[in-house]
C-alpha cells in the first residue's frame, strides 16, 4: 500500500455519464495506490435531485473543507433553469485558472504530434453575467445587453499563471490571444498587462508574441504546431478549448483543471451525454486525464505520468479503444486493460 498521508478530497460524479466515467476512473486511481480520501458529494442535476440545489451548501462545504475535488460533467439548462454550476463553483473559489492541454494520444490523424496548452482566464470578461433586456413596444425582450469587465489585477493573475507554468513545465512559446484591435478597452488592457509583465519579468525565459483571437482559430487550424501555449481572456478561451481539444480527438480527450489560490478543481470538460447515459460505453479518458492532472498538482507527477503512459499503453499497444475512437470496447473493457496496465507497469 501506499505511505503517502491521506488527501482529503471533494469527488463529484456529476450526471448523465458522469458516474459512470467516474467509477472508471476510480479504478485506475486505486490500481496506483492514490492516497485520495473521498467525500461523495453531489451537484448539478443530481443536486437537485438529492438536496433541491444544484449546488447544495454540504457539497460547497466539502470543497472549502478539502481545497480538492474532482468532478464529472454537470448538466445545466439551455436558455433557462438554473445557472451553471461550474460558474458557480468557478467564483464561490475564486478558480481564476482554467488549465486545458491537449496533446495526440493516437497517432496518424490529420492532426499528428499535437501538443499544446491552453490558459483561460475563469473569472471576467463577457461571462461575468450582467446582462439584461430592454422592453420596446411590447417585446421584453427588444434589447439584450452584455457588459463585459476585465481588470488590471485579473489580468496579472492569469497571465502569472501562465508565465509561471511555462517555466516550470520547459514550454518554449507562449502567444497572447486578444481582440485589442476592436475591443481596445477590454482586451487592450489584457495584452498591455501580458506584454508588460512579460518585459518586466520573463523576458528570455521563453519566447512571447501575441495573436489576434480569429487568425488565432484559423492558424490553429492550418497549422497548429506554430503554437505552444495560449493565455486569454474568460470568452475567447472557452472557444479554442473546444477548438484544440477537435485536433486530438474531441473533448473526450481533453482534460481542464480549473485553479485558485486556495482550491483546485479537475474536471471531464465535455457535457453529460444523456443519449449514451447507462449504456457503459462512454469514453473515461479526459476525466482520466483530468486525474492525472490532479496527482500532478498534489505533488504525486510519478503516479500521473504512470497514468498518462497506461492510457497511451491501452490505446496504441493494447489497441483497445471505445467506439468513439473508433474501437469496439465498452467502458468496462477499456478500463480492465487500462488498470492490468498500471498494475503490470
Amino acid at each position: 500500500m501506499s505511505q503517502h498521508p491521506p488527501i482529503p478530497a471533494t469527488l463529484i460524479p456529476g450526471d448523465g455519464i458522469g458516474p459512470e466515467i467516474m467509477d472508471a476512473t476510480l479504478a485506475a486511481l486505486d490500481a496506483l495506490e492514490a492516497p485520495f480520501q473521498w467525500d461523495t458529494q453531489a451537484a448539478g442535476l443530481a443536486g437537485v435531485a438529492a438536496a433541491g440545489d444544484p449546488l447544495p451548501a454540504a457539497t460547497l462545504e466539502s470543497i472549502h473543507r478539502t481545497h480538492l475535488a474532482l468532478k464529472g460533467p454537470l448538466e445545466t439548462p439551455v436558455g433557462g433553469g438554473y445557472r451553471s454550476s461550474n460558474v458557480r463553483l468557478r467564483e464561490e473559489f475564486k478558480l481564476f485558472a482554467n488549465l486545458r492541454p491537449v496533446r495526440t494520444l493516437i497517432p496518424g490523424g490529420r492532426y499528428d504530434n499535437i501538443d499544446l496548452v491552453l490558459v483561460r482566464e475563469n473569472l471576467e470578461g463577457l461571462y461575468m453575467g450582467y446582462e439584461h433586456y430592454i422592453p420596446i413596444d411590447g417585446d421584453p425582450h427588444a434589447v439584450a445587453i452584455a457588459t463585459g469587465v476585465n481588470t488590471r489585477q485579473g489580468s496579472r493573475h492569469i497571465l502569472e499563471f501562465a508565465f509561471d507554468y511555462a517555466v516550470a513545465k520547459g514550454r518554449k512559446q507562449v502567444s497572447i490571444v486578444h481582440k485589442a484591435n476592436i475591443m481596445k478597452a477590454l482586451t487592450g488592457i489584457f495584452l498591455e498587462t501580458g506584454r508588460d509583465m512579460y518585459a518586466e519579468r520573463y523576458a528570455g525565459k521563453f519566447d512571447c508574441n501575441d495573436v489576434i483571437i480569429d487568425a488565432c482559430a484559423m492558424k490553429l487550424v492550418m497549422n497548429p504546431w506554430q503554437f505552444d501555449m495560449l493565455v486569454t481572456t474568460n470568452l475567447f478561451g472557452d472557444i479554442l478549448s473546444d477548438l484544440i481539444a477537435g485536433l486530438v480527438g474531441g473533448l473526450g480527450m481533453a482534460p481542464g483543471a480549473n485553479i485558485g489560490e486556495h482550491a483546485a478543481i479537475f474536471e471531464a470538460v465535455h457535457g453529460s451525454a444523456p443519449d449514451i447515459t447507462g449504456k457503459g460505453i462512454a469514453n473515461p479518458i479526459a476525466l482520466m486525464l483530468a486525474a492525472a492532472m490532479m496527482l500532478d498538482h498534489v505533488g504525486l507527477a510519478d503516479k500521473g505520468e504512470r497514468l498518462r503512459t497506461a492510457i497511451d499503453q491501452t490505446l496504441n499497444t493494447d489497441k483497445v479503444r471505445t467506439g468513439d475512437l473508433g474501437g469496439s470496447a465498452n467502458t468496462k473493457v477499456f478500463t480492465d486493460a487500462l488498470v492490468a496496465r498500471i498494475r503490470n507497469g
